[in-house]
């Protein structure tokens, strides 16, 4: 994990600047900007909105890996000081030759630390459906917080060809299987038949005759934007519904009360693993009465869904120079995460890719939290779990206050990933 060494000479007569300091126009002689994510930032979550800011200014952003958890440094200009005063993001200010010191020594050999520079701020979209409220998802609970612009897209916009506009992909907590959630037990209220019809009308309008064929269309087209490039984000539900789609696509896995036939007698025999992700070898649940999806998810037993305080993951510690991609996407100010459920709340390590590199697990058991892949040119990424500041949520449970968990290290493990891609030096295909 992130080490956070002591303070350098160099270092010890910045000091901490917070909102409403003097940070901003009056230091002349500061040139360079180090915006600390340890112990010291009083607001991790919008020190990423601000550092996507500077990437929209054209500013070039050194993500510092393993250094004070994670830190970025950049170049002291009005704006991203304003950025940074507004959002309430500490920072502090550094003289040029203080900064090229700082880089010498965080890139300096035998170090577990590495400079990463980000160069453009990613476009970014939100695959969810009308009428969703962004506190059903975590994602953009996040984005919203940390101020990041992003579109929300549905099916029609994936189907018509617009993901080509997008660097950074999200997919909402989707049923891609066509089961609508298995939340077969609300099949009465409004916002489920809502949602059924919606979903049915949508698989009319582009020629499918139901709707689990039109979300594994999309869940191909999902897939093809990965193997051009594409960076693919994904939490609970979306994770484990995404493979199983495409393992499913010359069968048919669902139950007769979801799409109106039965299961295909030869369904498991006829799994495609060769088509998914992340996943293999696993169980679909064709019981249509029953919440869970398949084998995929391993969740916490009852008597930990009864005492979070039992359930936590850890976080592996990356070689930043050799691995910088998993670095990346684990930078936090602590090595263990307190753990949170979901309709998919961990995955079995035995349904694993071998070429899928584990970010996060259970440290008592066989239990992973949070994955990473590449497919193509592009890559995903899997975490499990619905909201990392809501233990257990559940349908019309109220929204998550971000403004009550500025540091949450399960949030910033979301906002890693929408910086990721601004490391990337190569065009992807459109």
């Amino acid at each position: 994990m992130p080490s956070t060494p002591s303070r350098r000479t160099f270092l010890k007569h910045a000091g901490l600047l917070l909102a409403g300091s003097s940070l901003g126009l009056s230091a002349a002689p500061a040139q360079d900007l180090l915006i600390p994510m340890d112990e010291d930032q009083a607001d991790h979550l919008k020190a990423y909105g601000a550092v996507y800011a500077a990437l929209q200014d054209g500013q070039t952003v050194d993500w510092l890996l393993n250094y004070r958890g994670g830190s970025f440094l950049t170049t002291a200009t009005p704006r991203i000081q304003r950025a940074l005063q507004v959002r309430g993001v500490s920072a502090r200010r550094l003289s040029a030759s203080n900064a090229a010191t700082l880089l010498s020594t965080v890139e300096a050999d035998g170090s577990n630390k590495a400079v990463v520079p980000l160069e453009k701020a990613p476009d970014i979209a939100v695959y969810a459906p009308e009428g969703a409220v962004p506190w059903d998802d975590a994602v953009r609970l996040a984005l919203e917080y940390a101020e990041v612009p992003h579109d929300v897209i549905y099916d029609a916009e994936i189907l018509n060809g617009k993901l080509s506009s997008y660097d950074w992909v999200h997919l909402h907590h989707e049923d891609f299987t066509g089961q609508f959630g298995k939340f077969i037990r609300y099949r009465n209220e409004p916002w489920y038949i809502q949602k059924q019809k919606r979903a049915e009308a949508a698989a009319e309008t582009f020629g499918f005759r139901k709707v689990s064929d039109l979300k594994l269309a999309v869940a191909q087209r999902l897939k093809q934007y990965v193997s051009q490039g594409g960076f693919l984000f994904s939490m609970c539900s979306g994770t484990e519904t995404f493979d199983i789609a495409l393992a499913a696509h010359q069968t048919d896995v669902v139950p007769a009360p979801y799409d109106g036939d039965p299961v295909d007698p030869d369904a498991l025999q006829r799994l495609d693993f060769d088509n998914t992700l992340a996943f293999r070898n696993f169980t679909p649940n064709l019981n249509a009465r029953e919440y869970s999806h398949s084998n995929i998810d391993v969740g916490p037993p009852p008597s930990e869904m009864r005492d979070p305080s039992l359930d936590y993951f850890t976080l592996f510690n990356f070689s930043a120079k050799w691995d910088p991609v998993p670095t990346m996407l684990t930078q936090n100010h602590v090595a263990t995460v307190k753990g949170f459920v979901g309709q998919t709340t961990a995955y079995s390590e035995d349904v694993l890719k071998e070429d899928v590199v584990v970010l996060a697990e259970a440290p008592d058991r066989p239990q992973v939290r949070y994955i990473h892949g590449t497919h193509g040119t592009g890559t995903f990424t899997f975490y499990s779990g619905h909201d990392p500041e809501d233990y257990q949520h559940f349908v019309g449970d109220p929204p998550t206050d971000l403004s009550l968990h500025p540091n949450s290290p399960g949030y910033r493990l979301i906002l890693n990933n929408i910086l990721f891609p601004a490391a990337k030096k190569k065009k992807r295909k459109t």
